[in-house]
């Protein structure tokens, strides 16, 4: 698909570590959409502050600029078009511009065994930050925007990854989105 004028704007959301990053760079890849994501804009403004990414989540919990900076970004880069958003947020803050908005989620366990290898780490590490930013995340998504991040209610589709292959859980997210833009 090669994208032209505003073109689709597909956000993806999840808990960390649900895989929404690995399925929003491959459907960016496979639709010809560009890719942006509010995790690595928070990596790096993590790395900017000298902090890791449990202090720069203790720091957003005092300081509600942090998360709005990211946020902006996100949607700079949305109202540009032509682009897959992989966010924690995205699916509330950027609802009304999305054609496509997706939540992508997995048990505790298994996403922190995702994160572990991801990172090349101890899973018991992993798991004390996953269930820490999970935490932090809720406490400032919902002091901050009003928003519950339980209620996955504006949500196009919901996919629990838990118990499927990465390529399972993509097919299902590429067949359904491209159901959704009316693609072949």
């Amino acid at each position: 698909m090669a994208c032209q004028g505003k073109g689709p704007i597909i956000v993806i959301s999840g808990q960390p570590g649900s895989g929404k990053s690995t399925y929003a760079r491959r459907l960016a890849n496979d639709l010809g959409l560009r890719y942006f994501t509010t995790g690595q804009a928070f990596r790096e403004l993590a790395k900017r502050l000298g902090m890791n990414l449990m202090e720069l989540n203790e720091a957003a919990e005092r300081d509600p600029s942090i998360d709005l900076e990211i946020d902006r970004a996100a949607l700079r880069e949305a109202e540009k078009g032509c682009v897959v958003i992989d966010s924690h947020l995205a699916g509330w803050t950027l609802r009304e511009v999305a054609d496509v908005a997706i939540y992508v989620k997995a048990s505790l366990p298994v996403r922190a065994q995702r994160l572990a290898l991801r990172d090349s780490r101890p899973y018991a590490e992993a798991l004390r930050e996953a269930s820490g930013r999970e935490l932090s995340h809720w406490r400032r998504f919902y002091e901050y925007y009003g928003v519950d991040l339980r209620d996955l209610s504006g949500y196009d589709l919901v996919l629990d990854t838990t118990r499927l292959s990465v390529e399972e859980a993509y097919d299902i997210i590429l067949t359904f989105v491209k159901k959704s833009l009316g693609l072949r």
